[in-house]
């Protein structure tokens, strides 16, 4: 179903820009690949400290991130009060292994996602309001 979605919105989904924020990102390679195979632009960054420069250079449609990260069970968190300091309005995704909103919630958090399914699905969501609201 996800694929049959996916290659519907391959034409919003082209040129849009995704910054994945998880320390290892080898797990996430296959969806990195999906995204890119239809036309995504996706940077990856091992850290918030990583994404920074990428977030202030570069306008991203969505940010994906997980909660833990070397170590520190709420990165994910610092990461969005970062985001809050550089005055970044970009809707994040948080793509874990159990979400549990209990351990934060912020207005830029769209969605938690357990299952590469779901996260494609949040990923079309956010592409179709971003592209959609433009025109």
């Amino acid at each position: 179903m996800a694929l049959g979605r996916l290659e519907h919105a391959a034409d919003l989904l082209r040129d849009g820009k995704v910054l994945w924020v998880d320390d290892r990102p080898e797990g996430n390679a296959p969806l990195v690949e999906l995204f890119r195979s239809i036309g995504m632009q996706v940077d990856l960054a091992l850290s918030t400290d990583e994404a920074v420069p990428l977030f202030r250079r570069k306008s991203y449609d969505v940010i994906i991130s997980n909660f833990n990260r070397g170590g520190d069970r709420e990165a994910g968190i610092k990461m969005l009060r970062v985001l809050e300091q550089y005055d970044i309005d970009v809707p994040v995704l948080i793509y874990t292994g159990s979400f549990a909103p209990e351990r934060g919630v912020d207005r830029r958090i769209f969605a938690g996602a357990t299952a590469p399914v779901e996260l494609v699905h949040y990923v079309i969501d956010l592409m179709e309001r971003a592209r959609l609201s433009s025109l």
